[in-house]
């Protein structure tokens, strides 16, 4: 099959994906980074196999793609590098009829206030102005109006927790080749945003209102004219004037693209005061005293503040100390077990000691330590329990998870009924896999450096609690200490709020 060109399309494939918190003290580098390229690139994704429908009518065109674990501000260098990297590929790889750009929305870079704009005029200066971008985001990003201009196609998850990541991929790269198999051009895209920014546990879709309002995303796509709705929460950690909710949708008429943007985002900001926690709350303390008390086994407990996958550090010891703090779990009437804290030195100890050894540590604080109270290291006695090399990835986990890249060693350390997982990299626990040799489900608590639970927790977890506890990502946005953000801006402001002006701009 070609198209009414007679011949293949020839679409790239690139990007660069992060969400970094302005308020984590970690800086991420390039090897932070699993970057992909060639064959590599093109095995991330099923719709660019031979086998897919799609293998007659495109010549898929990898560049390159850049993704890491979410974490702080990336450094200039490494942005700079990875941009050139793309943009160069670009110009090298000829014509192209599009690109599949496969990138995040919420990065933020040491010297720039609006990273994925300046990144995609650089895209599109080196594809020029006729290739149509198609932009594949997750939900909790940013969308200024400099970053959105410049593209053709932009789309995002729909579900949170993200469990249509990979859809929301496919669906950016199956519009691109309808539109172009098809002859047509650019939609007109009308674009919005919504003077409301919240942090992702208080948005998932499991619950309402976000249910109902991402619901709606599928009807007014199949509407007659409609080529894709998106809805962004926005990322809540970052400090910068375009941090606030979006809405665009593309339509092959500019006033139904319009008046259906505005009804989005009319929908949002009525219901702003009816989004709530994704589970019950409470502090460090009173998380683990309820959890300790309850029958529920295991008892999951979030400790939301310091989530690496939402760009929290992932150093912090602050939970250890609370829970030792707990005379049930300290003195081993209670298991809990805690992954994982990042400790490089800590880990290395460890080995040094072997298992069985009883070791002192000062665990924690190795990037965060200075921050406040709560990045204090943490005084751990205790005796290595299970010594593990780097993590080997299960079959399809480094499309998702790209931790994986980054392997590490990792020490349990056991004191009274409480074992910690130290790791050497920071590195999410949520899948059975990434547990390794532990048996979460063995265990009294688990106390999981993460907001809203992924699907194995939350599957496992006979109850659970978020704990509302500080770090980079903390879910109490009101004590971070914003102050770039453009105001009026819910839930900084609410009282006397005028009512905002939810017009949407057509984008040219």
């Amino acid at each position: 099959m070609l198209t009414p060109t007679g011949r293949r399309l020839r679409i790239g494939i690139g990007g660069m994906a992060i969400e970094s918190s302005q308020f984590c003290p970690h800086r991420t580098a390039y090897e932070d980074f699993r970057v992909t390229r060639d064959g590599e690139l093109l095995d991330r994704y099923d719709w660019t196999q031979p086998e897919s429908d799609l293998a007659d009518l495109v010549e898929w065109v990898p560049l390159v793609h850049a993704v890491s674990l979410p974490g702080g501000p990336v450094e200039r260098a490494t942005y700079d590098r990875i941009k050139t990297e793309l943009t160069e590929r670009i110009e090298e790889a000829g014509p192209l009829d599009g690109l599949v750009y496969d990138i995040h929305g919420a990065m933020s870079v040491v010297g720039l206030d609006d990273a994925e704009a300046d990144l995609t005029t650089a895209v599109r200066a080196a594809l020029g102005p006729d290739a149509l971008i198609s932009a594949a985001m997750d939900l909790h990003g940013n969308v200024s109006r400099a970053f959105a201009e410049p593209l053709d196609l932009l789309t995002a998850h729909r579900l949170a927790p993200h469990e249509d990541a990979w859809e929301t991929r496919e669906r950016a790269a199956r519009k691109l080749v309808e539109r172009l198999a098809a002859g047509l051009g650019r939609p007109h895209r009308a674009w919005v945003q919504v003077p409301v920014l919240l942090p992702g546990e208080k948005t998932s879709t499991r619950l309402e209102p976000a249910k109902s309002l991402y619901g709606r995303l599928a009807a007014v796509e199949a509407l007659d004219g409609v080529v894709d709705a998106a809805v962004w929460v926005g990322y809540a950690w970052a400090d910068e004037p375009r941090c606030r909710a979006a809405v665009v949708v593309a339509a092959d008429a500019p006033e139904l693209a319009r008046d259906q943007a505005r009804s989005l985002a009319r929908h949002y900001w009525d219901v702003r005061r009816d989004f709530g926690f994704v589970g019950p709350t409470d502090d460090a303390d009173g998380c683990v005293r309820r959890a300790v008390a309850a029958t529920a086994r295991p008892f999951l407990i979030s400790d939301s503040g310091d989530n690496p996958t939402a760009g929290g550090a992932g150093d912090l010891a602050y939970m250890l100390g609370r829970l030792l703090a707990n005379e049930d779990l300290a003195g081993g009437r209670v298991t809990a077990l805690h992954p994982g804290i990042t400790d490089p030195e800590a880990v290395a100890a460890c080995f040094a000691a072997g298992a069985g050894a009883e070791v002192t540590l000062s665990v924690g604080g190795r990037f965060s330590a200075g921050t406040g109270p709560h990045a204090a290291p943490y005084a751990l006695t205790g005796t290595v329990t299970a010594l593990e090399g780097p993590a080997e990835a299960p079959e399809g986990a480094l499309r998702g998870n790209p931790a994986y890249a980054q392997g590490g060693r990792r020490a349990a350390v056991t004191r009274g009924g409480v074992t910690v997982v130290l790791t050497e990299r920071r590195t999410p626990f949520h899948t059975r896999a990434d547990f390794g040799t532990l048996d979460p489900t063995a265990y009294d608590l688990v106390v999981v450096k993460i907001g809203y639970l992924e699907p194995y927790l939350h599957d496992i977890a006979a109850d659970w609690l978020l704990a509302l506890t500080p770090g980079g990502v903390d879910q109490d946005l009101l004590r971070l200490g914003h102050h770039r953000v453009e105001r009026p801006l819910y839930p900084f402001d609410d009282e006397g709020f005028e009512e905002p002006d939810l017009t949407p701009v057509l984008l040219s």
